[in-house]
């Protein structure tokens, strides 16, 4: 595993940040800070992973958005 000193997501994983963006948004809110359909109709954490590790653009949404909310 190579060190990744520059890189604020480093260790975290893509569940365990959308985990904690939905505790604090909630769904609805979410849905409305990043527009993906999966979290706007039938949401789940499970549906959103998989979606999210197949669309680069999505998954560069949601860790900007972690990474604002963490400052």
């Amino acid at each position: 595993m190579t060190d990744q000193p520059n890189n604020p997501l480093h260790g975290i994983t893509l569940e365990s940040m959308l985990t904690e963006l939905v505790e604090r948004y909630g769904w609805d809110s979410l849905g409305n800070q990043v527009n993906i359909r999966c979290f706007q109709f039938e949401p789940s954490i499970k549906s959103s992973l998989k979606f999210l590790r197949r669309t680069p653009w999505a998954r560069a949404e949601v860790e900007a958005l972690y990474l604002r909310q963490r400052r």
